[in-house]
């Protein structure tokens, strides 16, 4: 009783197509024989040489040889190159253990149905199928696919880094190989002084600012948008234009603006506090005040944001809901204590959730205004006012200490993964969704 579907499974196990033919299955049988004569015709002459690359990271560096009176280059192993060519391979050969696997299990269930009595689906059947049932999956395969290896490869590509030793001065390919050298990068980021120092220090401030940046932003726009909601306020709709313009200029210009306006030499805004006789202030040169400075920007970019979002929030609440608190003689605190804030915070504690995990990563606002300054003499390769993303960037383009920086990279993803997901399961608006499922 189950030849057919035992028979079909065990020749697509043998070769791709073998048994969508067997099943009579003619165009699918060949368009998988050539998937599978394309993977070979990939797979024989590099899989070897390409696991072996990323399990070596290579052996032979570059070197100059002299060839009479002239120097050469003899091409050696580049340890990065080989490490993304093995990573490739790696997934490519992942994508055609799925397709191996499917088409098995494709050609047992058209035995199945065969062994039943029924008739195996003819190509164009399949296709109606795959169009009429299939086509939200069909529809996500070229971005699942843009996804795998534009976003999973280049991280999965920072997490192997990390356990190298790839950085200045030593191991730079081509002319120095690099070597796998497990968690060693965690541990003299964790344990070095050098490192540990300027991590913690650096890890610190990037926390103190996300929450100071999140909660002075949200509740800055929670407060506009309340005093424009007012029913004593005129013009809202001009109110709502002139707090939403900070929003509006692009945010490179007002940050390269503010950073002119805060200099503490020539700045607008310390020859104004001269002329009433007051001291210039080191808005961007001394390390708590350009903290401060930039709290202060990020609350002008931030704000308008935030306003937007609330003054949605805030139309959609049910007037007869202040009605009934006005009729228990509730006062305006205890209204909004009881009736706006909570229903404020259900819609967008998501948001703000989001908010915070994009505030740890920043990079504008600090790079732009302040770029990590002033230096600290404490702190390798970092200033005083930089975030992890920051401090990230300078160990990359400008310090070549790659194999920290992906270390650096992973800890940031963690961070933001862990608060992100335990927060929003713990959000109201996500429970009830999932008791509404």
């Amino acid at each position: 009783m189950n030849r057919r579907r035992n028979t079909a499974a065990i020749l697509s196990a043998l070769s791709l197509g073998l048994g969508q033919l067997y099943n009579r299955q003619l165009i699918k049988g060949l368009l998988l024989l050539i998937t599978e004569a394309i993977a070979l015709f990939y797979f024989i002459p590099r899989l070897a040489q390409d696991i072996w690359g990323i399990w070596t990271l290579g052996d032979t560096p570059s070197k100059m040889m002299k060839v009479g009176k002239l120097y050469k280059t003899v091409q050696g192993d580049h340890s990065i190159f080989l490490m993304i060519n093995g990573l490739i391979t790696i997934l490519l050969l992942a994508l055609f253990i799925v397709i191996y696997i499917t088409n098995i299990r494709d050609a047992y269930r058209t035995g199945e149905k065969t062994d039943q009595g029924g008739k195996a689906a003819t190509f164009r059947e399949s296709i109606s199928y795959v169009w009429d049932r299939k086509f939200p999956h069909l529809l996500l395969t070229i971005p699942g696919l843009g996804v795998l290896f534009l976003t999973i490869m280049p991280i999965i590509f920072m997490i192997l880094l990390s356990f190298t030793n790839y950085s200045l001065p030593q191991h730079i390919p081509p002319a120095k190989l690099v070597d796998w050298v497990g968690f060693k990068t965690f541990s003299d980021l964790l344990t070095l002084k050098s490192w540990s120092r300027t991590f913690f220090g650096v890890f610190t401030w990037t926390i103190i600012w996300a929450i100071l940046a999140t909660v002075t932003c949200y509740f800055g726009g929670l407060l506009v948008a309340l005093l424009i909601e007012q029913k004593d306020v005129k013009f809202k709709k001009l109110w709502r234009t002139i707090f939403i313009l900070p929003y509006a200029i692009p945010q490179m210009i007002s940050l390269l603006v503010m950073r002119n306006l805060f200099n503490g030499q020539f700045g607008p805004i310390n020859q104004y506090l001269s002329y009433f006789g007051f001291g210039k202030l080191p808005w961007l040169t001394d390390p708590t005040m350009a903290k401060v400075t930039a709290i202060l920007v990020n609350m002008w970019v931030g704000i308008p944001v935030s306003m937007v979002l609330i003054l949605g929030v805030l139309t959609a609440i049910p007037k007869d809901l202040y009605e009934a608190a006005e009729v228990d003689g509730a006062s305006g605190y205890q209204k909004f204590r009881i009736i706006t804030l909570p229903f404020v915070l259900f819609t967008t504690a998501p948001i703000l959730i989001t908010q915070f995990a994009g505030n740890i990563n920043n990079f504008n606002l600090i790079f732009l205004l302040t770029n990590g300054e002033p230096l600290n003499g404490k702190y390798q390769y970092a200033g005083s006012t930089d975030l992890l993303v920051t401090w990230l960037y300078k160990l990359t383009l400008n310090n070549s200490q790659f194999n920290m920086a992906s270390a650096i990279g992973i800890i940031i993803f963690i961070i933001i993964a862990t608060f992100s997901i335990i927060n929003y399961r713990r959000t109201k608006s996500f429970k009830e969704e999932d008791m509404i499922q």
